[in-house]
Parts: structure tokens; C-alpha cells; sequence
């Protein structure tokens, strides 16, 4: 049977093939709705709340963002921001070298030296690790009266160099902890890059006389543009988040100078024989608007390499 217009009808979804599609996204809907989306929403109205885990809740509007955003008297302001600037540290200091150093290595991988495959399980290997294993590894390599970097340091004549409880040798000691665990992931993110870059263009750059330095400015870096937002983004976002490597390494210190804003917001709201849950989900809050922020800038950059 034809319609006016000589078509066949459009034939009834049968009540699988309207299902099925739900079935598929089921568990991870389920999953983000009970893990994600619903302690966000009450992460959010737990901060508009004075609360201590024990006893019931009691609203207090937007006191604790107050406390930390802009009441210059209260203590929270004070350390919510010296977390802050420990965090934006941490950040500038890591993220450079967490994006060149592996971008170098997946260069020199992929111009498939002898051994190319052992290099790729060398660099990648660190990030199977846990995080306590691996700042583990460094305490025992970094301590300063047992340790076995400050054992060759010694044997050149030089004093031991306090790395885990004198400042700025506490951020180098992070940084590199940091470095050498999670080279590995954006090393393989630019190798996927790099086999996506066709060997015509790096032909084409040799015909106009392009030595290696230039190629690598006027072929591979523009080729990397995608890949480069992408690995800029979640590593930026990964080093805002950074917490376990100052709280194993230093606690924090010397004094609060690596105590960083997810250590803090963990302090307030968990530790102390008083906790303040209201005021850890407000600092929470922040600090998701502020990686949410980050995380348009990243669609942003992706929608226009597309």
C-alpha cells in the first residue's frame, strides 16, 4: 500500500525496538544517577546548611560561601585561600612539564627507535601504580637522613637537601612524584596523535627543505591541536584535584604551605571533634564551578578543532 505521494507508511516501532536503546543505557544512567548526579544536588543543598554528620541541619543561607568568598575577618576565608594558592602552585608548576615531557617522548617513540616497545612500557608502566605506592617509592627515595637520593648527593660532598620539609624543594619533590606517575597516560594520548598525522605532510615539508625543527613546529604541533587541548584540559582539571601526594608526602607542610584546597576541604569536613560538612560542600561547590569553568574551555577548544 502507497501513500498520495507514492511512499510506502512508516512502519509502527514494535515495543523492542523502542525499549532496547533504554536497556542499553540503563546501567550507566542508574549508575550516574545514584553516584553522581544525586550527591551533587545534595553536596549543593548540604552547603546552604550548618551540619556535623550527628545531629540535624540547620539552614544558614549562603553563610558559607560568605565565610570563604568574602568575610575578610574569618578564618576560613584566610585558609580557604592559601589552599587555593597552594592548588594554583601545584598547577603552574606541574602542568608545563606534564605536557612537554610526554609530548618530547612521544615524538622520539614515534619516530620507532630500536626499542620502541620497551620505551612505551617504561614511560606508561608508572601509571599502573597506585598513588600510595608511588609516593611511597619517593619517601623512601627522597627522605632526608635515609634517603637514597640525598646518599649519592652526599657522596659528591654536597649537604642533603631537605625535599619533603623545606620549601621550594617540597614543590619540587611533589612535582616530580606527579611527573613520573602520569607521563605515561598523556605519552600514549600524543602517540594516538601522532599515528592520526599523515606521512604526506612530513614529505611535502622535507620537499621545501623543512629541517626536523621545523617540522615539528609547522606539521606535528598544528597536527597535535586536538590532542593538545584535550591533554591540556584533563591535566589541568587532574592537578587541581591533587590531594594524596601532599597529605602522604608532607601533610601539608612545612607549615600549610602544600596544603592544597581538596586537603583543606577534607579537613573541614571530616576531621577536628567539631566537623563543618555545610562549609566543606560550599568550598566543594567552588571549586566545581571553577573546574567547570575549565571543562567549557575544553568543549570550546574541541568544538573548533572539529
Amino acid at each position: 500500500m502507497e501513500t498520495t505521494t507514492g511512499k510506502p507508511p512508516a512502519k509502527r516501532k514494535t515495543w523492542k525496538q523502542k525499549w532496547t536503546p533504554l536497556f542499553f543505557i540503563a546501567p550507566h544512567l542508574v549508575f550516574f544517577l545514584i553516584f553522581l548526579a544525586y550527591p551533587t544536588i545534595y553536596g549543593v543543598v548540604i552547603s546552604f546548611h550548618n551540619w556535623n554528620f550527628f545531629g540535624d541541619m540547620s539552614f544558614v543561607g549562603i553563610q558559607n560561601y560568605a565565610s570563604i568568598l568574602w568575610q575578610t575577618d574569618s578564618l576560613y576565608f584566610d585558609y580557604f585561600w592559601a589552599a587555593f594558592r597552594a592548588t594554583f602552585i601545584f598547577v603552574i608548576l606541574s602542568v608545563p612539564p606534564l605536557i612537554i615531557i610526554p609530548l618530547l617522548i612521544a615524538v622520539a617513540i614515534n619516530a620507532k627507535p630500536p626499542g620502541q616497545n620497551f620505551f612505551r612500557a617504561l614511560f606508561y608502566a608508572p601509571s599502573l601504580l597506585s598513588v600510595v605506592t608511588v609516593v611511597l617509592i619517593w619517601i623512601w627515595l627522597l627522605d632526608t637522613n635515609a634517603g637514597l637520593v640525598n646518599y649519592y648527593i652526599g657522596t659528591l660532598g654536597l649537604d642533603a637537601i631537605p625535599w619533603l620539609t623545606r620549601t621550594p624543594w617540597v614543590w619540587v619533590a611533589l612535582v616530580l612524584m606527579t611527573i613520573w606517575w602520569t607521563i605515561g597516560t598523556n605519552m600514549i594520548l600524543f602517540l594516538a596523535g601522532l599515528g592520526e598525522i599523515s606521512d604526506q605532510l612530513y614529505e611535502a615539508a622535507k620537499i621545501d627543505g623543512a629541517n626536523k625543527i621545523q617540522q615539528f613546529f609547522h606539521v606535528t604541533l598544528p597536527g597535535l591541536r586536538g590532542p593538545m587541548a584535550f591533554v591540556l584540559v584533563m591535566t589541568t582539571l587532574a592537578s587541581f584535584n591533587v590531594m594524596a601526594q601532599p597529605q602522604l608526602a608532607t601533610g601539608g607542610g612545612p607549615g600549610y604551605e602544600t596544603r592544597v584546597l581538596i586537603l583543606y576541604i577534607y579537613e573541614v569536613g571530616f576531621t577536628g571533634g567539631n566537623p563543618r560538612a555545610g562549609l566543606a560542600a560550599a568550598m566543594s561547590v567552588v571549586l566545581g564551578l571553577i573546574l567547570l569553568c575549565i571543562s567549557l574551555i575544553q568543549f570550546k577548544l574541541m568544538t573548533n578543532e572539529k
